[in-house]
């Protein structure tokens, strides 16, 4: 008899895969490649080329830039006038 439970403090803690393997909702069984097309996320389309967009393809963020980059700028000068800011109180574009 297999066990189909694992408790650990009262809690359920177990496998998913072990109650109920890879299946489609009306319950035919599908492979571990199929299993894992369906929960992927899609890719980042401010990370594909030109040519890799489809008219499926979700909207690129309106950006110059990749936002997740490690050398955002954090320096600059204090404005004045700021009071209560709650957002920020540093300028760090150019100042022309």
């Amino acid at each position: 008899m297999a066990k189909y439970s694992k408790k650990v403090m009262g809690k359920e803690v177990g496998d998913g895969a072990l109650y109920a393997p890879p299946h489609t909702m009306t319950g035919k069984d599908i492979g571990p490649k199929e299993a894992m097309l369906a929960v992927s996320r899609p890719p980042d389309p401010n990370t594909l080329a030109a040519n890799q967009y489809t008219c499926n393809t979700r909207s690129p963020r309106v950006s110059f830039g990749d936002p997740g980059r490690d050398d955002t700028k954090t320096s600059g000068i204090k404005i004045r006038g700021t009071g209560a800011a709650t957002k920020g109180v540093m300028a760090r574009g150019p100042m022309a």
